[in-house]
This record gives C-alpha cells, sequence and structure tokens, in this order.
C-alpha cells in the first residue's frame, strides 16, 4: 500500500528533455495508477505530450524511487549529468544498497522514504566521488537538453 503523500504528488521530477521546450505543458493525472519499476509500489503516474510532433510521455518510476537515485522519473537519467545512473555511479564509486529480496526492499524503501521525508532533500552524490570521476562526469555531461529524443 502506498504511504498517503505518494498519491498526492503535484508534479513529477523530471529532467528538462523529458519535460519539453513548450513552457505551457498540460499534463493528466491518474493517482496510483502504475507500479514503480523498481519497487513494485503503486504511484501517481504522469502523462503528457512535451511538444508539437512528439511522442507522449509518462512516468515510470515513482517519486521516492527518483529522490533516491537523483534520476528523472521518464528517463531514468541522471538529474544533474544527464547520464545513465550505471555510468554515474561508476564513476563515483557508488554500490548499489538496495536488498534484492522483495520484503527486505519495501522496508529499506520505506525507511530511506521516511528518511528523505525527514530531510527534505534529494541525495547528494557529488561529494561522494574521487576528484578525478568528478571531472569525467563534468566532461561526460550533457550541456544542453537533447528534444529530439522525444521524437
Amino acid at each position: 500500500m502506498a504511504s498517503a503523500n505518494e498519491g498526492d504528488v503535484e508534479f513529477p521530477i523530471l529532467c528538462e528533455t523529458c519535460l519539453g521546450e513548450n513552457p505551457y505543458v498540460r499534463m493528466t493525472k491518474e493517482r496510483l495508477g502504475k507500479e514503480c519499476k523498481i519497487c513494485a509500489k503503486a504511484f501517481t503516474i504522469f502523462r503528457w505530450l512535451p511538444g508539437r510532433g512528439m511522442r507522449y510521455k509518462k512516468t515510470e518510476i515513482c517519486p521516492t524511487c527518483a529522490k533516491l537515485k537523483n534520476v528523472c522519473q521518464t528517463c531514468i537519467l541522471d538529474l544533474e549529468h544527464g547520464l545513465p545512473v550505471q555510468v554515474r555511479d561508476t564513476m563515483l564509486n557508488i554500490q548499489d544498497e538496495v536488498p534484492r529480496q522483495e520484503a527486505n526492499r519495501r522496508d529499506y524503501l520505506a525507511k530511506m522514504a521516511n528518511s528523505l521525508e525527514v530531510v527534505g532533500e534529494q541525495t547528494d552524490f557529488s561529494g561522494k566521488a574521487q576528484p578525478v570521476g568528478r571531472e569525467m562526469l563534468k566532461r561526460m555531461a550533457r550541456k544542453d537538453p537533447y528534444y529530439q529524443r522525444n521524437r
């Protein structure tokens, strides 16, 4: 069962590319409409058209998982650098701490969600890196949004 605040999300966690270049986006919202692809918990899904001639986008993972991993809910790319999570984690030497068994994973994610509510901000990955890893991430990072990906 989802927590009370999971269903009351007003806006998804998105990167600039997924949001699109149009500042006037109309989104549909379906409360507890889908299971998260990471934690299998029901969450509010959003669906929108990022711009004229583009395909519809929708959220794929819950806000809790997106905050824990600092990724976009739709494309699941890192919000800061625009890179895949595995590339970012390899460069920063971050180990995945999420348990593999269902019951343990559910408890771990509930505990992390509570700690996120208390702290109220996203996980900071930049401080954990070696200087060499941070420099390489800066060189690999996408500087501008890539709107062609939405077509």
